[in-house]
């Protein structure tokens, strides 16, 4: 009796979508502290174009981002801290160091010439690659680091540290079936798009701090109609930072293009190796 030859396996797709490795489990309570965070750094990162003049936020204009500064640094501080809480093992806090150095030095390479900040495309990555719980602690350790290093330590700080966490954190939030080119390009995109983002976040931020010290056309208007605001604050985004966001977008695009596939590929034989999402056991000798 002759056995039936056997079925060849199947071959995998070269282009199958390569698994995805969670360092951190956002868990319910590390979601509702997160969404919290995000609550507070949208208030202060909208009201000048939402408050009425005759609030005590506009009565405050000047002093009112020292506010919203502190109370974002430490609900920033209280969502690490969650997070790391559900989920940020010996072997995480590691990576998470290492990438934050890696990212804090690569900051000030080119951070005063065209906004040229390679930082940005590591966050990507690492977003992509670990997840968005490790790519928000990720984000905001890594600006907290950059600014230690640099001097740069002020009341914009936690909304800096809030926007990396949001940027890296959206990175991790892509969708997980994509591999090859098609990853390279979506995440190519997001980072241009991110980036921008991140640069108009910014503007927001320091935008009340101008008044009266450039044109009317371009500076807030506490109590007028959103349209009129939001046309205000889009003559300052062109007229100020527009050429050096579009340097920002443009390096992180041609970064995660060129040398992304590679990063891509160590940053997940790392992960691999480390194997996060591992049980621990302890067996008998």
């Amino acid at each position: 009796m002759t056995a039936a030859p056997p079925t060849p396996a199947p071959a995998a797709s070269p282009a199958a979508a390569p698994a995805r490795t969670r360092a951190v489990r956002l868990g319910g309570r590390s979601t509702l502290t997160l969404l919290l965070v995000s609550c507070v750094g949208l208030a202060g990162f909208l009201w000048p174009l939402l408050a009425p003049p005759g609030s005590s936020v506009a009565a405050h204009q000047q002093d009112a981002p020292w506010l919203f500064a502190g109370l974002l640094l430490l609900l920033v501080a209280v969502t690490t801290a969650t997070i790391a809480e559900s989920g940020l093992g010996a072997k995480a806090v590691a990576m998470l160091g290492v990438l934050a150095a890696a990212g804090a030095a690569l900051r000030p390479i080119g951070a005063g010439t065209a906004g040229l900040e390679p930082t940005f495309f590591l966050m990507v990555l690492a977003g992509r690659v670990l997840g968005p719980g490790f790519g928000f602690v990720l984000g905001s350790v890594t600006l907290f680091a950059s600014a230690l290093l640099t001097g740069g330590v002020g009341p914009w700080l936690p909304f800096q540290m809030l926007s990396l966490g949001w940027f890296t954190l959206g990175a991790g939030l892509l969708p997980r079936r994509l591999g090859g080119r098609t990853e390279i390009a979506v995440l190519t995109a997001y980072g241009f798009l991110a980036a921008f983002g991140y640069g108009t976040l910014m503007n927001l931020w320091g935008w009340p701090f101008m008044t009266g010290q450039i044109a009317p056309a371009v500076s807030p208007v506490p109590g007028a109609p959103l349209t009129v605001n939001l046309a205000h604050f889009a003559a300052y985004c062109l007229t100020t930072s527009m050429g050096w966001d579009l340097g920002r977008a443009l390096l992180t695009a041609v970064l995660t293009v060129t040398v992304g596939p590679a990063v891509l590929r160590a940053l997940r034989r790392a992960t691999r190796q480390a194997a996060f999402e591992a049980p621990v056991t302890f067996e008998k000798p």
